[in-house]
């Protein structure tokens, strides 16, 4: 069964940091690149950092320096550590994996969770 589950979100103020976490699906996880995605209200999804099985990173400019990504392949777990937080990154945070099956991109999505940061 595929599933991905996020927590983590919530309301905090500018210049403070929140730990989002998302547990996948073993079968999702180990085959997978796995990420964070976010969307604001009003405007396009975009993607905020991944990680690749092999620990390759990659981030938005708007977070480089201030978010974090991690796996935990023990808990089929990613993470994403987000400090200094502002006003700008308050949207809803999806989990994503990424896998290449045979040619074909599949990706696999969480419900989404809301982070708020107020000014």
């Amino acid at each position: 069964q595929v599933q991905l589950v996020e927590s983590g979100g919530g309301l905090v103020q500018a210049g403070g940091s929140l730990r989002l976490s998302c547990a996948a699906s073993e079968n999702i996880f180990s085959t997978s690149t796995m990420g964070w995605f976010r969307q604001a209200p009003g405007k396009q999804r975009e993607l905020v950092a991944t990680m690749s099985r092999g620990g390759s990173t990659k981030y938005a400019d708007s977070v480089k320096g201030r978010f974090t990504i991690s796996r935990d392949n023990a808990k089929n777990t990613v993470y994403l550590q987000m400090n200094s937080l502002k006003p700008e990154d308050t949207a809803v945070y999806y989990c994503n994996g990424k896998r290449l099956l045979l040619g074909t991109v599949y990706d696999y999505w969480g419900q989404g969770t809301q982070v708020t940061v107020s000014s």
